[in-house]
């Protein structure tokens, strides 16, 4: 190779470095221009810097695809007709070219569940049917199940396997186990951010002050717990009404021999036998045993519970309640079997038992606000046999008052906890009684089963 031609290459290369290095500083500038206007919500401003350098260097930053989420998101609200799905699918391809640079900062369910959902959302100028809505969800969610955990997107990966149910393109079989393997996801889901809550109500409880990000992510948790609770019950009714004893029990009893050695399926068949009170059948015991026999837990020793409360055998119930409560480890799974045990104790009458599991799963799940309400229904229901005047039966009314005013803590039952507080501040002593029985600032003692102190409010 001659000089020339070595300094002609060299010239190329360095020419190429110069154009790159200054194609580079103008990316950096336009990002810069486009992430003001960004943070500044001016988003047809930022636009055109955006696009260049999203263009010509999707490398450069981050930013392109956290900003481009929020131009995008503006340009789709806005428009109409053929140009907002050219936004759609730009942001369907931004997505796409995010997990390509940025993998390590895209999760995959989450990304992809935003697809899916942003196509369901569009599904008609998008022209998308039922099938592939439901591919794109199913896809995303066996490919990444830890992070598809939006509740709107799990809400409609189920809603369309019940629309494709209802058309005929799905059987029963499939739908059922698809509602578990959803609510399952939903309780997990709620378990973490239950523990996360739990954290900050603590810390709250022992007198510290959250800092400003903490009282963000408290905000966060009980968002997403009010929306899980949301979901969740939408979920059950839609199944709910599409299911009933009729074409379970012939099911199960088709599959039963197939499947009476494998805990998930017996699992999900008790508990919807149960809640589609299809106890009275035969099959419903059997398939109880079979769980029991299979995978011993806390869960198969409260269904042989129900069971023999059915039969009538209150005295036998004891030991497997105790059992059920050993047998469990996880404290969050042990809050709520706690819970369970309550309800059932409280049903039979066994308030004082009852309040016992019920704390327990208070000091397990401070953020649950049930057993506060299931105490203080308890303690109403016994105002007449606890008090031994008529002043101190409805001094009672401030006990359950107080406890009920404590499940408002709990994001989901905020408006039905203020609801029994007004309820039985209602039914408690008014200002009149205090001063007839001059016992304003006095302490009541209540007895019977509650054996606990109210203070008579001052006026």
């Amino acid at each position: 190779m001659n000089p020339k031609t070595i300094l002609s290459i060299l010239f190329l290369f360095a020419s190429i470095g110069i154009n790159f290095a200054q194609q580079n500083e103008e990316c950096k500038t336009k990002l810069s221009i486009s992430h003001v206007y960004t943070k500044a919500n001016n988003y047809d401003s930022a636009y055109e810097s955006w696009l260049f350098v999203k263009n010509e260097c999707p490398k450069l930053s981050i930013a392109i695809y956290t900003d481009g989420e929020k131009i995008l998101n503006h340009k789709i609200k806005k428009s109409e007709g053929i140009e907002k799905k050219e936004f759609i699918e730009d942001m369907l391809i931004l997505w796409k070219k995010r997990s390509e640079y940025f993998g390590n900062k895209t999760p995959n369910g989450k990304y992809a569940a935003k697809a899916c959902q942003l196509m369901y959302d569009n599904k008609e100028i998008l022209e998308k049917t039922n099938e592939e809505l439901y591919a794109c969800f199913d896809a995303t969610y066996k490919i990444d199940k830890k992070t598809f955990t939006h509740p709107k997107s799990l809400y409609t990966y189920f809603s369309l396997m019940v629309d494709l149910f209802d058309a005929g393109k799905k059987p029963e079989k499939e739908l059922f186990n698809k509602h578990d393997d959803i609510v399952e996801k939903i309780e997990d889901e709620v378990k973490n951010y239950s523990s996360n809550l739990n954290e900050l109500i603590i810390k709250e409880e022992e007198g510290a002050l959250l800092t400003k990000t903490e009282k963000g992510h408290k905000r966060q948790y009980e968002s997403y717990l009010l929306n899980y609770d949301l979901i969740s019950k939408n979920i059950d009714s839609k199944v709910f009404i599409r299911t009933n004893c009729k074409n379970l029990i012939p099911l199960y009893t088709r599959d039963f021999d197939a499947h009476q050695n494998d805990s998930i399926w017996l699992k999900r068949a008790v508990n919807r036998m149960y809640y589609k009170k299809c106890t009275e059948d035969e099959l419903y015991e059997k398939l109880v045993k079979a769980y029991d026999r299979v995978a011993p837990s806390a869960e198969t020793k409260l269904y042989i519970v129900r069971i023999l409360i059915k039969k009538g055998k209150i005295s036998e119930i004891g030991k497997y309640l105790s059992e059920a409560y050993d047998l469990e480890t996880v404290p969050f799974e042990k809050a709520d079997l706690a819970h369970k045990i309550g309800l059932i104790l409280k049903g039979e009458g066994k308030y004082s038992q009852a309040r016992k599991y019920f704390r327990n799963s208070i000091k397990l799940n401070p953020s649950n606000g049930k057993p506060h309400l299931a105490i203080a229904v308890m303690y109403a229901n016994s105002a007449n046999d606890c008090g031994d005047t008529i002043f101190n039966k409805r001094a009672v009314y401030w006990l359950a008052a107080k406890e009920a005013r404590k499940a408002s803590r709990d994001p989901t039952l905020k408006k039905e906890a203020a609801q029994f507080v007004a309820r039985y501040e209602a039914q408690a002593p008014s200002k009149e009684d205090i001063f007839k029985c001059a016992c304003s600032g006095k302490v009541i003692k209540i007895g019977c089963w509650i054996r606990a102190s109210v203070i008579v409010p001052k006026i």
